[in-house]
């Protein structure tokens, strides 16, 4: 029991036994400060019976025993008994002894029985009795059944009344909960400290006191060794000795646990264990231990290396240990100093190939290709419209008008038209266009050059549990973890579980494509994937499973776990946990995830703005033209409204109107041999003659005064 952590002793035994035990356990120095010790109502019952020495032995001692309540009868059948034990023992020096509770029991038991024989009127003992000829047997054991005995039980059953120890009620033929006296052993007498009464437990529940006892606290308690102070109740090395902790000899990345120098052990979960160890409120001296075998490597898995806990062989283990319910049932786990879950990593496959015969189409979005395609035609017929009365260019047979409706703003995707523009509004539609044209260019550009630039899984890449266990495809998992019973679990044949022991051996594996994915804690799997991340070469797939996290070990019942754990959440509460976390696991690399670093085509909200200024211009420059038109040939279109032709002619009358050229677009020879150079003008020579223009155009050689409607 000394080399026990446990300094709290519950004391069960016979008055006899006990004594000895109080009696050796001073002479092994259990009665001194730091230990409790609580005997049961038995023991306090004839504690005045027990011998000096054994109550000198019994110092600071807690016991209860149930309440006697006080009552007239009570005093006065006391003063009655010690006045006859004076009398009967006349030459005793000794004071009288106190009342003891087992007489009280058997005073009341034998007044229940007087008044149950009362009860049932029975004075005499009765003159028959079952099995009679047994009186004449030679067993002095054989004796006869009392045919009024099952009503005598009875009446005893519902005898209730006020007796020397209390209130007299039996259920189910035993005594009804009495309140109890919490004693402490002061010298030769026993201190009342406390009383809990159970009658009284919903009342003061009610009034806010859950410790069950009547009044607000405890008195003072004298404990074992004559000290007030409460003792903590438990020792963290019972025999002076070091906390034996044991450290993994191998761990899977240096990062965590490092047993390079087993002089010098270091890591994440090394320096988490040493803060929250000088955190706690007393000292805890401890020494590290590797869980080794002769050649270095880590003794079997982790689930036998904790279970040494159990066996005894170390006070704790510290590493990379996850909590598990099989591990749970054997251990104390304290709260968790990681994340859990499990994670799944496999390769980037890369594919840069088109994937059908409309690659070239991909960059941007069907919506922006067709708004874009109709605001190219817009422009064509902008242009058109704007040029035709004033531009030799455009002008011709019907044939060429849709040519060049397509032609210009297709060339000007390249800058190489030829076609002269001659008037202000059409400058204005083709240079805000030429401006679209640029952006449209560089972000078709760009969406596809980043199509093949930017590493783009296969479309296998989304790896299915199922799949892999159908298809019989190998995974990995860290050697000796609890992910192999895991994957076990999943459905995956022992023989498709490959382990590896470090990072490095991860990399090979996946790289030569000896696994297809490798499982691993999410601890592991986030410093795997910063680790190898400049090349973009691994990637996790789909939700990680959730586990429980890594936590410190202790055996099971250790005190140590809850002061451990309260002082996790205090060093996580000001940020101490995060600070060492983020020495040891820093990465500035990013990780990749398809999700956002694959290549995604452009959409027509990109364009809104633009394509709105756009049209709006064009469209702007096509009013202020028809607008300028009509009112300049207002004469001509009056004439024509004012007619009683039919509407459909009046329209090609002044569609062949619009189709003439404007006569204010004609320049003399000196007027062109005058102008700058260098101006976009146009000579005499380029210039359509009456009769040319009439032989191209029959219909257009009849001037606008001579038109008769017919």
């Amino acid at each position: 029991m000394k080399n026990m952590q446990t300094r709290v002793f519950v004391v069960h035994t016979t008055t006899l036994l006990a004594s000895q035990i109080f009696l050796k356990a001073k002479e092994a120095g259990m009665m001194g400060e730091g230990y409790v010790w609580i005997v049961t109502t038995s023991i306090m019952n004839l504690f005045y019976s027990l011998n000096s020495s054994v109550q000198e032995s019994m110092q600071g001692v807690l016991g209860v025993k149930p309440q006697v309540p006080e009552s007239s009868k009570f005093s006065s059948t006391t003063l009655r008994l010690k006045k006859k034990f004076a009398d009967d023992y006349p030459n005793n020096t000794d004071p009288s002894p106190e009342m003891n509770l087992y007489g009280l029991w058997a005073y009341d038991t034998l007044w229940a029985l007087a008044m149950a024989a009362e009860k049932t009127g029975f004075r005499e003992q009765p003159n028959s009795l079952q099995n009679m000829s047994s009186l004449n047997s030679t067993n002095i054991f054989t004796t006869g059944t009392s045919q009024t005995g099952p009503k005598l039980l009875r009446a005893v059953l519902d005898t209730n009344f006020t007796g020397l120890a209390g209130n007299f009620n039996l259920v189910n033929g035993q005594l009804n909960s009495s309140s109890f006296q919490i004693l402490n052993i002061d010298g030769q007498e026993l201190r009342l400290v406390g009383t809990w009464t159970p009658l009284l437990q919903s009342s003061s529940q009610r009034n806010g006191n859950k410790t069950g006892f009547f009044g607000d606290k405890l008195d003072i308690i004298t404990w074992p060794g004559n000290s007030r102070n409460v003792p903590k109740g438990w020792e963290v090395s019972p025999s002076g000795k070091k906390l034996k902790v044991g450290v993994p000899a191998v761990a899977g990345f240096p990062e965590f646990v490092n047993t390079t120098n087993a002089a010098n052990i270091t890591g994440l979960y090394i320096e988490l264990f040493e803060s929250v160890m000088a955190a706690l409120p007393y000292t805890v001296q401890y020494g590290y231990e590797l869980f080794e075998i002769s050649n270095a490597s880590s003794a079997g898995s982790y689930d036998s290396f904790s279970y040494q806990v159990f066996h005894g062989k170390y006070d704790a283990v510290v590493g990379d240990i996850t909590i598990t319910a099989k591990r749970s049932e054997y251990l104390d786990f304290t709260l968790p100093i990681d994340q859990g879950g499990i994670t799944m990593i496999q390769k980037i496959r890369h594919d840069g190939k088109p994937h059908d015969e409309s690659f070239f189409v991909k960059p941007l979005r069907k919506q922006l290709w067709l708004t874009a395609i109709a605001l190219f035609i817009f422009t064509g017929i902008a242009l058109w419209i704007l040029e035709h009365r004033f531009n030799k260019d455009f002008r011709g047979p019907p044939s060429e008008h849709l040519g060049l409706i397509f032609y210009i703003p297709f060339m000007s995707l390249v800058y190489s038209n030829r076609e002269r523009i001659v008037s202000n509004l059409a400058r204005l539609v083709l240079v805000v266009w030429v401006f679209v044209v640029l952006i449209l260019n560089s972000t078709y550009t760009a969406s596809l050059s980043a199509r093949f630039t930017i590493d783009k899984l296969s479309q296998n890449a989304d790896i299915d549990v199922n799949v892999l266990i159908s298809n019989g495809d190998d995974v990995g998992c860290r050697e000796g973890s609890f992910v192999v019973d895991f994957l076990k679990g999943l459905g995956f044949h022992e023989s498709n579980i490959r382990e590896y022991k470090s990072g490095e051996d991860f990399h090979n594996a996946l790289s030569k494509d000896e696994i297809k994915v490798m499982f691993t804690r999410t601890p592991y799997a986030n410093l795997f994937l910063s680790k190898y991340c400049k090349n973009k070469t691994y990637m996790r797939v789909g939700s990680p499973y959730i586990t429980e996290g890594v936590a410190f070990v202790f055996p099971k019942g250790s005190p140590l776990v809850a002061d451990v754990s309260r002082t996790i959440i205090k060093l996580t509460d000001i940020h101490n946990i995060s600070k060492i976390y983020e020495h040891w696991i820093n990465s500035t690399c990013k990780e990749y995830n398809p999700s956002k670093d694959s290549w995604t085509s452009v959409k027509l909200k990109s364009f809104k703005l633009l394509f709105a200024i756009t049209g709006g211009i064009t469209g702007t420059c096509l009013v202020v033209f028809l607008v300028s038109y009509l009112y300049n040939n207002r004469d001509f279109v009056r004439r024509i409204s004012n007619s009683g032709t039919t509407t459909w002619s009046k329209l090609r009358a002044i569609f062949k109107h619009f189709d003439q050229r404007d006569p204010k677009s004609f320049r003399s020879k000196q007027e062109v041999e005058n102008a700058p150079p260098n101006l976009n003008v146009r000579s005499n020579a380029d210039q359509e003659t009456p009769s040319e223009n009439a032989a191209s155009h029959p219909s257009n050689s009849v001037q606008p005064e001579s038109i008769r409607v017919v």
